[in-house]
Protein backbone atom coordinates (compact mmCIF):
# COMPACT_ATOMS: atom_id res chain seq x y z
CA UNK A 1 0.00 0.00 0.00
CA UNK A 2 1.64 3.36 -1.23
CA UNK A 3 0.70 6.43 0.37
CA UNK A 4 1.16 8.40 -2.90
CA UNK A 5 -1.11 10.02 -5.58
CA UNK A 6 -2.37 7.04 -7.84
CA UNK A 7 -1.37 7.50 -11.89
CA UNK A 8 -4.16 7.07 -14.04
CA UNK A 9 -2.30 6.88 -17.32
CA UNK A 10 1.58 7.57 -16.09
CA UNK A 11 0.55 11.09 -15.81
CA UNK A 12 0.22 12.68 -12.73
CA UNK A 13 -2.04 15.75 -12.89
CA UNK A 14 -1.98 18.71 -10.24
CA UNK A 15 -3.87 21.97 -9.71
CA UNK A 16 -0.57 23.31 -10.97
CA UNK A 17 -1.36 22.04 -14.35
CA UNK A 18 -4.30 22.94 -14.29
CA UNK A 19 -4.14 26.68 -13.96
CA UNK A 20 -1.17 26.31 -16.61
CA UNK A 21 -3.40 24.36 -19.41
CA UNK A 22 -6.24 26.98 -18.71
CA UNK A 23 -4.24 30.32 -20.10
CA UNK A 24 -5.64 32.30 -22.84
CA UNK A 25 -8.80 30.28 -22.27
CA UNK A 26 -12.40 31.28 -21.25
CA UNK A 27 -12.68 31.16 -17.87
CA UNK A 28 -15.52 31.47 -14.80
CA UNK A 29 -13.64 33.12 -11.64
CA UNK A 30 -16.32 33.19 -8.44
CA UNK A 31 -15.66 35.29 -5.86
CA UNK A 32 -16.46 35.02 -2.16
CA UNK A 33 -18.94 37.43 -2.13
CA UNK A 34 -20.76 35.67 -5.14
CA UNK A 35 -19.91 37.70 -8.01
CA UNK A 36 -18.89 36.12 -11.75
CA UNK A 37 -16.03 37.58 -13.31
CA UNK A 38 -16.27 35.68 -16.98
CA UNK A 39 -13.57 36.34 -19.47
CA UNK A 40 -9.93 34.98 -20.48
CA UNK A 41 -7.41 34.01 -18.57
CA UNK A 42 -4.27 35.68 -19.01
CA UNK A 43 -2.04 35.23 -16.02
CA UNK A 44 -1.90 33.63 -12.58
CA UNK A 45 0.54 33.95 -9.93
CA UNK A 46 1.40 31.86 -7.05
CA UNK A 47 -1.35 34.21 -4.98
CA UNK A 48 -4.04 33.04 -7.15
CA UNK A 49 -3.72 36.56 -8.15
CA UNK A 50 -5.64 36.85 -11.58
CA UNK A 51 -5.48 39.08 -15.00
CA UNK A 52 -8.21 38.60 -17.39
CA UNK A 53 -9.17 40.62 -20.73
CA UNK A 54 -12.18 40.55 -22.31
CA UNK A 55 -13.96 40.40 -18.72
CA UNK A 56 -17.74 40.42 -18.03
CA UNK A 57 -19.25 40.64 -14.44
CA UNK A 58 -22.44 38.88 -13.60
CA UNK A 59 -24.22 39.43 -10.22
CA UNK A 60 -26.77 36.86 -9.40
CA UNK A 61 -26.51 35.44 -12.80
CA UNK A 62 -27.36 38.81 -14.60
CA UNK A 63 -24.68 40.64 -16.51
CA UNK A 64 -23.63 44.14 -15.07
CA UNK A 65 -20.97 45.15 -16.03
CA UNK A 66 -18.16 44.93 -19.04
CA UNK A 67 -14.37 45.88 -18.80
CA UNK A 68 -11.79 44.85 -20.80
CA UNK A 69 -8.65 43.89 -19.01
CA UNK A 70 -9.40 43.05 -14.78
CA UNK A 71 -7.13 42.24 -12.06
CA UNK A 72 -8.70 40.24 -9.15
CA UNK A 73 -6.80 39.36 -5.84
CA UNK A 74 -6.21 35.83 -4.92
CA UNK A 75 -7.64 35.91 -1.47
CA UNK A 76 -11.02 37.69 -3.11
CA UNK A 77 -10.94 33.92 -5.08
CA UNK A 78 -13.79 30.89 -4.14
CA UNK A 79 -12.77 28.55 -7.12
CA UNK A 80 -11.63 28.88 -10.84
CA UNK A 81 -13.58 27.04 -13.34
CA UNK A 82 -12.91 26.43 -17.70
CA UNK A 83 -16.44 27.33 -19.79
CA UNK A 84 -17.30 26.61 -22.89
CA UNK A 85 -20.80 28.36 -22.66
CA UNK A 86 -20.84 32.06 -23.84
CA UNK A 87 -23.02 34.42 -22.40
CA UNK A 88 -25.38 34.18 -25.04
CA UNK A 89 -26.27 30.71 -23.19
CA UNK A 90 -27.17 31.97 -20.08
CA UNK A 91 -24.23 30.47 -18.19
Amino acid sequence: MSGGVEKASGTTKTPNDFLKSIRGRPVVVKLNSGVDYRGLLTCLDGYMNIAMEQTEEYVNGQLKEKYGDAFIRGNNVLYISTTTKTSADGA
